[in-house]
């Protein structure tokens, strides 16, 4: 049975790199990967005697080709599965391409950067680099909308029941789904509300990051569509990114789930609207440009990955 999860349930760090990596065809994949795991299994061990205090990681996430390309164990993951777009009267959660997944964080950027190195010298003979972003902390766990963001994040304990699974699928106890979407929005009109407008959007007070009483609240506020209940949470690590000279500006969406399908409830909440039509106000200002569904293995099973 597997057990030791990867740094999933981790708090967010001041510094972040995402990648996604697509296998090139037609090319002996196997070994590359058996040392990628063991990469990544070196990598965590490596920061933590060097770096102690950095809060720092490397987490691996396999898409669902992939899984299937390298032959990996089956029966697979009970809800590991091409990520299917979730298409609203006005917005889509679209679905894009993507063998493998990177999440590197440290407290020093420069722990992220080395990391990325080392991953990219085994991956880039064999595959494509499809994305790569570059997060940072901002303000007080703000996104550069200027709320506060990841406030419904469980803590302490609860961080393992939501984003680690256990007895549901033995198999893979330890590892987790991860779903990430790469947001970006649209400043100039977002700058253009009143405090409160952007406020009755987001459910929250800009300020205090204070959420509204339910009579306040509209139903069709971040906050009322993308919170689904006390007991189907997620631990999200999104982070915000940009290039100012470019007028870009984004949040990366991350998501740690011992059940997929609790994200997807929350996506079709926001993009469909609950009831139909009532959809997440957000989404007028903030497009989903990926979207990509990974399973993080335990490091047991890392390992075994490994060779």
């Amino acid at each position: 049975m597997s057990l030791k999860p990867q740094n999933v349930t981790d708090y967010p760090n001041i510094n972040t790199i995402f990648q996604v990596w697509k296998f090139k065809e037609n090319l002996e994949i196997q070994d590359s990967f058996q040392r990628l795991c063991a990469l990544v299994l070196n990598l965590n061990n490596s920061v933590v005697n060097r770096f102690p205090d950095s809060r720092a990681s490397c987490i691996i996430g396999i898409g669902f080709e992939a899984w299937k390309r390298l032959g990996l164990k089956e029966p697979l993951p009970k809800e590991l599965e091409n990520f299917t777009e979730i298409k609203g009267d006005k917005h889509t959660a679209i679905s894009t391409f993507g063998d493998l997944h990177f999440h590197f964080r440290a407290d020093d950027y420069s722990i992220c950067f080395d990391m990325a190195i080392e991953i990219s010298k085994i991956l880039t003979p064999v595959a494509e680099s499809v994305e790569e972003i570059q997060g940072f902390k901002y303000w007080d766990n703000r996104s550069v909308l200027g709320f506060v963001d990841g406030t419904e994040n469980p803590h302490g304990k609860d961080r393992d029941v939501f984003a680690i699974i256990g007895d549901e699928d033995v198999e893979y106890s330890g590892g987790s789904y991860l779903f990430v979407q790469k947001y970006l929005h649209n400043m100039d009109a977002w700058r253009g509300l009143s405090t409160e407008d952007q406020e009755k959007i987001i459910g929250r007070s800009k300020e205090n990051d204070i959420e509204m009483s339910d009579e306040v609240k509209p139903d069709n506020s971040h906050i009322a569509l993308a919170n689904i209940g006390d007991d189907l949470k997620i631990v999200r690590d999104n982070m915000p990114f940009g290039r100012p000279s470019s007028n870009e500006f984004g949040t990366y969406f991350i998501s740690y789930a011992s059940s997929f399908s609790t994200t997807r409830k929350m996506l079709e909440n926001m993009f469909v609207g609950n009831p139909k039509g009532n959809y997440d106000r957000i989404l007028d200002f903030s497009t989903a440009k990926t979207g990509s569904l990974f399973f993080v293995p335990s490091k047991d099973l890392l390992d075994e990955f490994s060779g």
